[in-house]
């Protein structure tokens, strides 16, 4: 009889080797899919994206969401990863909306929390849709910062002071004469004298 050993080594518990066989030159067929060149990649989204549809769901209901990945036109794998998710919040957040909505009007709770299921699921949306637009570049902003010099002004800053001037005139109010004559051949000229200040309420001028 053999003995047995009541503290067994832990690699006996080890389970044997795997030998995965990766293709080194992947073609990528399905790269619209899942955004990668591994096509077992982009087959294995494609199935979780599936799998988060109802159950009776037909194949049509399932190629209408291939489709809308390939429009989505995922570049690697992590907008695959963002456009999937995004799908699949998007199928959460209809069927809490079609659930609330068939509820009797005495389940008014059961109809709530329903709703609130779906509203979460919506915010969700608009969030992976947020991180899809900033992967992909579309949330950066470009900020000019131009200098002004102090006695000449510059063909862009006269460009400025035309339209400033013209909008002015087109509402019936009168420009400065220090904008009226800036233009990209001629410096602004300094104003010396300011005018009196006015108190609050159109009171009478201080001196």
């Amino acid at each position: 009889m053999k003995k047995l050993n009541a503290d067994p080594k832990s690699d006996d518990l080890k389970p044997p080797p795997r030998n995965i066989i990766v293709n080194p030159k992947p073609t990528g067929e399905f790269k619209a899919v899942g955004g990668s060149m591994a096509d077992d990649w982009n087959l294995r989204l494609l199935n979780g994206v599936s799998g988060t549809l109802p159950d009776k769901s037909s194949d049509d209901a399932i190629k209408a969401v291939c489709h809308a990945m390939m429009d989505m036109k995922p570049e690697d794998p992590v907008e695959g990863i963002l456009v999937a998710q995004l799908l699949a919040a998007n199928e959460a957040s209809l069927a809490m909306y079609r659930k609330g909505w068939a509820q009797p009007p005495e389940y008014f709770q059961a109809r709530t929390k329903y709703l609130q299921l779906a509203d979460k699921a919506a915010r969700t949306v608009m969030l992976l849709t947020e991180r899809l637009d900033h992967h992909r570049g579309r949330g950066q902003q470009q900020i000019t910062v131009k200098y002004v010099t102090t006695n000449n002004v510059t063909a862009d800053q006269a460009i400025i002071a035309d339209s400033v001037t013209t909008g002015g005139a087109a509402r019936g109010n009168t420009a400065s004469p220090a904008l009226r004559v800036a233009n990209s051949a001629m410096p602004m000229p300094i104003v010396d004298e300011l005018p009196d200040p006015v108190g609050v309420g159109g009171g009478i001028k201080s001196k």
